[in-house]
């Protein structure tokens, strides 16, 4: 039967499911941080109003230039092949040899990171412009401005997209297989391999990527209560 089937195999591989699952968390919540530090910084450069004239104008535009060819290769171009191009193209190329978890993250924060850039990017001009001009009438200057009165309501904003990228992540890190990361779909494949059940071994690991996305997502949804505060407030007089 299936269910002894799954049973068994659940109880010969439960610790490279373990393993593999560990390493998924690892690299999906790693990769998560650095993107969205990495998105953050991106997405504010790309809101600075460009001076009228001068050096700054034309530096400015050379790095949004950057941001923008950067964003556009990195979220026009399937994850799977990014890992294949920088982990063998590092190689070929530049004859460093990545270590694969190392390759893993670097390769899921700068694909985050493109995808966090347009996050943060749309959360800036969701906020009021009168908070920009106050700000300003009252001589902060834009990076003032931005870490006082801006960014603190951008991160409550874009606090449930950075949470569906970190879903996202847990999930595409499958593609990782190509270069040999231990992840959780690569050690499941290897263990299909040796007893040829494969749906019952896919089974297992269906369930694994469910119970890590759940609880991601339970613990995404008592962070913004949180930062939503209560409900009903009463007030002191």
């Amino acid at each position: 039967m299936t269910y002894e089937w799954i049973i068994q195999i659940i109880s010969d591989n439960w610790p490279m499911f373990l393993r593999g699952a560990a390493v998924t968390l690892y690299i999906s919540l790693i990769g998560t941080i650095i993107g969205a530090v990495i998105g953050l910084l991106a997405g504010v450069v790309r809101t600075i109003p460009l001076p009228e004239r001068g050096m700054k104008r034309w530096l400015l535009k050379l790095v949004n230039g950057l941001l923008t060819v950067y964003i556009e290769c990195f979220r026009g171009t399937p994850m799977i092949v990014q890992a294949m191009a920088i982990f063998y193209g590092s190689s070929l190329l530049f004859h460093y040899d990545m270590d694969r978890t190392f390759a893993a993250v670097f390769i899921v924060s700068i694909n985050t990171g493109a995808y966090m850039a347009e996050i943060v990017r749309g959360g800036v001009y969701s906020v009021d412009k009168g908070q920009f001009e106050a700000a300003h009438a009252i001589g902060m200057t834009h990076w003032q401005t931005m870490r006082n009165v801006v960014l603190p309501q951008v991160v409550r904003h874009i606090l449930p997209a950075t949470g569906n990228q970190f879903i996202i992540n847990i999930k595409d890190t499958s593609v990782l297989n190509v270069i040999s990361v231990s992840e959780l779909y690569f050690m499941t494949k290897s263990i299909a391999g040796n007893n040829f059940r494969y749906f019952e071994s896919f089974f297992v690991a269906s369930v694994l990527y469910l119970i890590m996305t759940l609880a991601v997502t339970k613990i995404l949804q008592r962070i913004e209560k949180k930062l939503d505060g209560p409900e009903s407030y009463t007030l002191q007089r």
